[in-house]
């Protein structure tokens, strides 16, 4: 049995983890450090400087920012947040944007001297915004290692605040004793859902409400049409179909919130869409819902806290694996099922790149989703992947542990290669 401190301390991790979010993070994050930037400034900047680490960039050059009327990249985002950013709402710094404001954010963006470029920090997660008025007096604002982290506020060089930068997004809230397979299911099968039942059901709300959108809309690249039209309409095609449909709203400027997780808006709804949508289709009960929702998003925190923030390992990858254990469950499965399909879904994809968010985000949640349902459907036929198979080690936190490895060393020389990749003129 969990003692008080271990099952406080899950309940507590859900609820710093899923967070609501409007658009796609990264850009989101340069959003937010736009609009408290300005704020400190005291009026609306003249020239604006924006500093990214490179795994920032490649996250936020491609995608659609939600209220621009369909503007792309870092500049937009800094101009959405100049313009009409609220920093006190977090992630949802331009979820309130008026008609008027989408105009003053295009015109400003055409009118404003504004620079991009990297960051040499050494962080995969950093971000400076630096606002100039008439005047030449300035205000800075740092983001470093996860999404709403302010480490340092200047103003004409003066600090304001400065604190140093996390070891990652989850170093005080989810240290390594704590994310275990064993104690991930024990704490999914005793938590009282009343503790976590606000922050799943808001989790669900807003996810199935974006994914709905997106198949029921012209968004992004249709993947999920697509799957439904060429595979017909399975719940093994549609739990990944509906995901993806989400994603491709989200990548192409929907602006329906979503529940992150590992700071993501994709990661978020890759652990929660088809985890619902299988709990429906099989008519399970409330309570079954709920804690295959807590396995699915604890273990892709736990995947995603050995890899990183940002890097060059696809984070479909590991929120298909943590949603494929949680299919187990739903499937009838214990604590062996729910382990193999995590430990199969793994074997299979975690070659897969992060090349920054667009479009095909949407397909690769399809293809990390398929992998989960297979390694499930594996394990059901007696079939699995066995330590010495590759990267698979015996043991599912030996596993796990290599492909953290895999994702946070081996992968960082791709992940400059593939930053340099899409800079190129």
């Amino acid at each position: 049995m969990l003692d008080q401190a271990t099952y406080q301390a899950y309940v507590t991790l859900l609820q710093q983890e899923l967070l609501v979010a409007m658009g796609c993070t990264e850009p989101i994050a340069i959003a937010l450090a736009a609009a408290r930037a300005r704020d400190l400034l005291g009026s609306v900047p003249v020239r604006v400087e924006v500093f990214a680490s490179g795994s920032v960039v490649k996250n936020a050059k491609s995608v659609v920012v939600p209220h621009t009327g369909g503007l792309k990249g870092i500049e937009a985002a800094a101009a959405a947040g100049i313009v009409a950013g609220n920093p006190a709402k977090m992630l949802e710094v331009i979820a309130d944007v008026s008609a008027d404001q989408i105009e003053c954010i295009a015109q400003y963006l055409g009118s404003v001297p504004m620079s991009v470029s990297q960051t040499t920090s050494g962080l995969d997660f950093d971000i400076v915004v630096r606002v100039f008025d008439e005047s030449d007096q300035s205000a800075l604002v740092r983001i470093a290692e996860h999404h709403t982290n302010i480490v340092c506020e200047e103003v004409n060089g003066a600090l304001i605040s400065e604190q140093a930068p996390g070891e990652d997004a989850f170093s005080e809230s989810a240290p390594d004793q704590l994310l275990s397979m064993e104690k991930i299911w024990e704490f999914s099968q005793t938590v009282n859902i009343e503790d976590v039942r606000e922050v799943l059901d808001r989790q669900i709300a807003c996810n199935m409400a974006i994914a709905n959108e997106g198949m029921a809309n012209a968004w992004g690249a249709q993947i999920g049409k697509v799957m439904l039209a060429t595979f017909g309409e399975g719940i093994t095609t549609r739990a990944s179909a509906w995901a993806a449909a989400g994603s491709d709203a989200r990548m192409d400027g929907c602006e329906m919130p979503v529940v992150i997780n590992s700071g993501s808006g994709n990661q978020g709804i890759t652990v929660s869409v088809p985890v619902v949508m299988y709990a429906d289709e099989l008519g399970v009960s409330e309570d079954t819902r709920y804690r295959a929702l807590v396995l699915s998003n604890l273990i892709a925190l736990h995947l995603k806290r050995g890899i990183g923030t940002l890097s060059a390992y696809c984070g479909a990858v590991s929120a298909g694996a943590a949603a494929s254990g949680a299919i187990a469950y739903v499937l009838g499965g214990g604590f062996d099922e729910v382990v193999h399909a995590v430990v199969n879904t793994l074997s299979v994809t975690s070659g897969m790149v992060c090349d920054g968010a667009k479009p095909s985000c949407a397909a690769k949640i399809a293809m990390s989703l398929n992998a989960g349902i297979l390694g499930c459907a594996m394990y059901e036929h007696g079939q699995q992947f066995f330590g010495g198979d590759g990267i698979v080690k015996k043991g599912v936190e030996n596993t796990i542990e290599s492909v953290c490895r895999l994702g946070r060393e081996g992968m960082r020389a791709t992940n400059d290669e593939i930053i340099a990749i899409m800079l190129e003129k």
